[in-house]
């Protein structure tokens, strides 16, 4: 049996010319002085008999320390906000789930931003890391913290082993990367808010389970078709939002953002969307 859990990992807000996309783009968003409320930072627990895999690690609690985000860096100057305690963090989380970090078997990473990379430190080498290879070079490349990663505060040995994916079809996903023998979590290329976003299906018999990461922040924005504020390219998110809601259409689907106040309960209920 497999079995989907939700990890929040504190909680984030932005600004709403971010959630959505405004005229202006990028530079809108550190022009906006509202804030939408606050939202979860979720990871996600897949618990398989294959083995237990984790999707993104979450916010550390380090990010409402003096330096840590920089300064200079006009985004988290102005337009980021987190609220993360210690026992917020995935390491308290994981261990109130009953799941020690060596039982973790694979980590996937749908993007390699800190609200989604930070809870590494709390994780074993034992685990088998993935993430997409443009991903990782984008973030470690000489312009990733202009574009807003922070490799630097990454544990040394953190090496992701790239995602290959396969020339498979899954629904309207002309290629994905099965991560299990069973081939019911598989990983599919969702780029737009990061050129090289993935997101995981798995096929839990009755529904189908997308953790969807950021490739929208909310359920709301995939049924109305809005790129955020910060894709480089939004015309590309808008193709993968056409892509994802095919693929919603074509069977019952959960469909769980990273930071959607409603995700949790969706899981819970396993309520599926309605395109």
């Amino acid at each position: 049996m497999v079995r989907v859990r939700a990890i929040q990992t504190g909680y984030a807000r932005l600004r709403p010319a971010q959630a959505r996309r405004r005229r202006g783009g990028a530079l809108r968003v550190l022009l906006d002085r509202d804030w939408t409320d606050w939202l979860p930072i979720h990871a996600w627990l897949i618990e398989h008999p294959e083995g237990n895999i984790l999707v993104d690690t979450g916010e550390t609690a380090k990010v409402a320390q003096p330096g840590y985000l920089p300064r200079w860096h006009p985004f988290f100057r102005l337009a980021a906000s987190f609220r993360v305690n210690a026992e917020d963090e995935l390491g308290p989380q994981l261990y109130k789930a009953g799941i020690a970090s060596q039982e973790i078997r694979t980590v996937v990473l749908t993007h390699l931003h800190t609200d989604h990379v930070n809870g590494l430190a709390h994780l074993s080498l034992a685990s088998r890391f993935v993430a997409a290879r443009g991903e990782f070079q984008n973030a470690t490349g000489r312009l990733g913290q202009m574009t807003g990663y922070l490799a630097h505060h990454w544990p040394q040995w953190f090496r992701p082993e790239p995602i290959e994916f396969e020339e498979r079809r899954l629904g309207p996903f002309e290629r994905c990367k099965p991560l299990t023998r069973a081939g019911d979590v598989v990983i599919v290329p969702t780029p737009g808010h990061t050129p090289h976003h993935v997101s995981v299906i798995v096929d839990c018999g009755d529904v189908t389970i997308f953790l969807a990461g950021d490739a929208t922040y909310s359920e709301a924005q995939l049924l109305g078709r809005w790129a955020d504020g910060v894709a480089s390219r939004p015309e590309v998110q808008l193709q993968t939002l056409d892509t994802i809601k095919w693929f919603v259409q074509s069977r019952p689907t959960v469909y769980l953002p990273s930071h959607d106040p409603d995700s949790a309960k969706r899981l819970q209920t396993r309520q599926v969307t309605r395109i």
